[in-house]
C-alpha cells in the first residue's frame, strides 16, 4: 500500500496526531497529507495540467538584472560588442540595417583601438575582465537598499562566457577572468539576505552569435567552445551537438546552482529548439519539486508561443502592457538607454521615470525586473547606485501600496496612453499629475498619482459612492488630515501642504 496516497491512512494519522495535542505533529501531518505533486511529463498538455504561476512570484514586483561580462571591458557601443566587432560593414548592412550608411562603428572601433580581429579576437578580452573590485555582500547590500525582492544575474549570454563554475565548459570565470563563481557569491549573499535568487540563461543564440569568416579569430578550431562550432554559412541550421550542448549547459546551472527563477533570451523560441522547450521545462519544474519549492520559468517569446502561456511568465523587453493582464507578467529593463552591459557613454533614466514604470507595472498585474550594469572591475557605477538607493526611498514609503498587492478593477485613468509591446518604452510620453494608477490590498485601494497634481487637487473619477464608498483618505508618508469629498463625480482630495517624497505620490482609501 502507498501509504502517501491513502486517504484512509492519512486521515487516522491526523486524528492520533490531533489527540495527542501537538501542534507540530499536526503541522507535520497537515503537510504530509497533501497530495505528492504529480510528475511534469516533457509535453505541453503535461506542462499545462501541472502547472501555476507561485503566488510568491507576483508579491515581489521588483527586482533587479545585472549585465556583467567580459563585454564590459571594452566598454562600448553596448552588450552586442562581441558580435559587432565581427560585423564588417557588409554584414552589418545586410544582418542588422539595411538602411545604414558608413562603416559599422564597433567594427571601426576595435580595429583602431585593440587590432585586427584576426589577431585580437573577443578571446582575447577575457583575460582583462578581472573583475577585482567585485564585492556581492556590496552588491546584495544596494539590492537590499532599493526594495528590490528578487535578482536575476546573468549566468551566461550570447558571447559563452559562464559566469559560474560551469562544468560543461573551460570558458567560465573560475577558470579565467575573475576566476571567481560569480554567480555562486551572488546566490550565497543573496539568500543570506532573505533575497530571492534565479539566473538568465542567453546561449542559445550563441549558435549564430558570431559572424565566420576567415580573417577573423572566430573559424579557428581551438575556439569553436567559444565562438560555437557554426560554419560560414547564415543559414546553417542549430546542429544536434549544439542543443544537446545548449542542455548539458542548462541542466548544469540547474541542478548546481536551483535557482528559483530561471530567465530565458530570445532564439530559444526558434524551430530549432522546439523539442527541447517542453523537456527543459519539465526538468526544472520537476526539480523545483524535489527541491521542495516552487520555480517559475521566465520567457518573452509570449507572442511566438515559445512556451505556451499558462506554462512560464510572459516577459516583455523594454516594454510594457495597456492593460491588466489577469495573468502574472513583468517588464525587463535597463536603467541604462543604451545599453545592458556598462559602456563609457552610459545615458541613465531617471528615478522619476523607472518608479512611474513600477507604478504602471504593478497596476496592470506586472513585475518590474530593472538591470544594472557594472564596470569591469566589477563596481557599479555611482549614478546607478543613486538610483536605485532613490528607488529604495520611495519604497520605504509607499512599498505597501507595491508590495503584496493585486490589481484593481481598472488600471488607471488619465491621459497618457502606454504603447504595447517589446521595444516600445522609447514612444512613451511621461505622464502627469492626471495620470492616476490603482493597486488594491484587503479593503484598501492604493490611489497612486504619476505626478503631483496642478492647484494641490485630484479628482479621482473612478471612485463613484455608489460602488466604492470612501470612508477615509491618507497619504502615505504624511501626517496631514487630509480635505476629501466623494460626489458621483469622483473622489476630490486636496494635496497637503509638503509633499511626503520626490515621485509617485500615493492615496491609501478604505473601502
Amino acid at each position: 500500500m502507498n501509504i502517501k496516497k491513502s486517504p484512509f491512512i492519512l486521515l487516522l494519522a491526523l486524528a492520533i496526531l490531533s489527540s495527542c495535542g501537538s501542534k507540530t505533529d499536526k503541522k507535520l501531518a497537515e503537510a504530509a497529507a497533501e497530495s505528492p505533486k504529480e510528475k511534469f511529463e516533457p509535453n505541453w498538455e503535461s506542462i499545462k495540467k501541472n502547472y501555476k504561476d507561485p503566488e510568491w512570484f507576483n508579491q515581489q514586483k521588483f527586482g533587479i538584472f545585472i549585465h556583467w561580462g567580459a563585454y564590459s571591458v571594452p566598454a562600448f557601443g553596448s552588450e552586442w560588442y562581441p558580435r559587432q566587432m565581427y560585423m564588417d560593414t557588409a554584414t552589418f548592412t545586410a544582418q542588422l540595417n539595411p538602411e545604414h550608411k558608413g562603416p559599422n562603428a564597433t567594427y571601426t572601433h576595435h580595429k583602431k583601438t585593440w587590432g585586427d580581429q584576426k589577431t585580437f579576437g573577443y578571446k582575447d578580452f577575457i583575460p582583462m575582465f578581472k573583475g577585482e573590485n567585485f564585492n556581492a555582500t556590496e552588491w546584495i547590500d544596494l539590492f537590499k537598499k532599493s526594495g528590490a525582492k528578487y535578482v536575476i544575474p546573468v549566468a551566461d549570454h550570447h558571447d559563452g562566457f559562464a559566469m559560474y563554475n560551469a562544468k560543461t565548459t573551460r570558458w567560465n570565470s573560475v577558470n579565467m577572468g575573475p576566476k571567481r563563481d560569480v554567480l555562486g557569491e551572488l546566490f550565497k549573499e543573496g539568500r543570506a539576505q532573505g533575497l530571492i535568487m534565479g539566473a538568465s540563461s542567453h546561449y542559445a543564440f550563441n549558435w549564430s552569435f558570431y559572424n565566420k569568416k576567415d580573417k577573423f579569430d572566430t573559424t579557428d578550431p581551438e575556439y569553436a567552445d567559444l565562438y560555437s562550432a557554426k560554419g560560414k554559412d547564415l543559414k546553417e541550421p542549430v546542429s544536434e551537438e549544439f542543443k544537446q550542448k545548449w542542455w548539458d549547459r542548462t541542466v548544469d546551472l540547474i541542478d548546481n546552482y536551483q535557482p528559483d527563477i530561471l530567465w530565458f533570451d530570445f532564439y530559444l523560441d526558434i524551430p530549432d529548439y522546439a523539442d527541447m522547450r517542453p523537456k527543459i521545462a519539465a526538468y526544472y519544474y520537476n526539480k523545483g519539486i524535489e527541491w521542495g519549492k516552487e520555480v517559475v520559468i521566465n520567457d518573452k517569446n509570449f507572442d511566438h508561443e515559445a512556451f505556451p502561456e499558462g506554462t512560464v511568465i510572459y516577459d516583455l523587453e523594454r516594454g510594457k502592457l495597456p492593460g491588466i493582464r489577469k495573468l502574472p507578467w513583468q517588464t525587463d529593463t535597463s536603467i541604462g538607454k543604451n545599453s545592458w552591459s556598462y559602456v563609457t557613454n552610459w545615458q541613465s533614466k531617471t528615478s522619476n521615470q523607472l518608479i512611474d514604470d513600477l507604478v504602471d507595472i504593478v497596476s496592470k498585474n506586472g513585475n518590474l525586473l530593472l538591470n544594472v550594469g557594472p564596470k569591469a572591475d566589477g563596481t557599479i557605477p555611482e549614478d546607478q547606485q543613486k538610483i536605485l538607493l532613490e528607488i529604495g526611498d520611495w519604497l520605504a514609503i509607499n512599498g505597501e501600496a507595491i508590495y503584496d498587492t493585486k490589481y484593481w478593477k481598472v488600471f488607471g485613468e488619465g491621459p497618457t496612453e502606454v504603447k504595447k509591446g517589446h521595444h516600445s518604452e522609447g514612444q512613451n510620453e511621461d505622464f502627469t499629475g492626471q495620470d492616476i494608477r490603482f493597486t488594491q490590498k484587503d479593503n484598501k485601494v492604493y490611489a497612486i498619482m504619476m505626478a503631483w497634481p496642478e492647484n494641490n487637487e485630484v479628482l479621482i473619477k473612478s471612485l463613484n459612492p455608489a460602488t466604492d464608498k470612501v470612508s477615509s483618505v491618507r497619504m502615505l508618508g504624511s501626517d496631514t488630515n487630509l480635505k476629501w469629498n466623494q460626489s458621483e463625480n469622483g473622489l476630490k482630495v486636496t494635496m497637503p501642504a509638503t509633499k511626503p517624497c520626490e515621485n509617485a505620490f500615493v492615496l491609501e482609501l478604505i473601502i
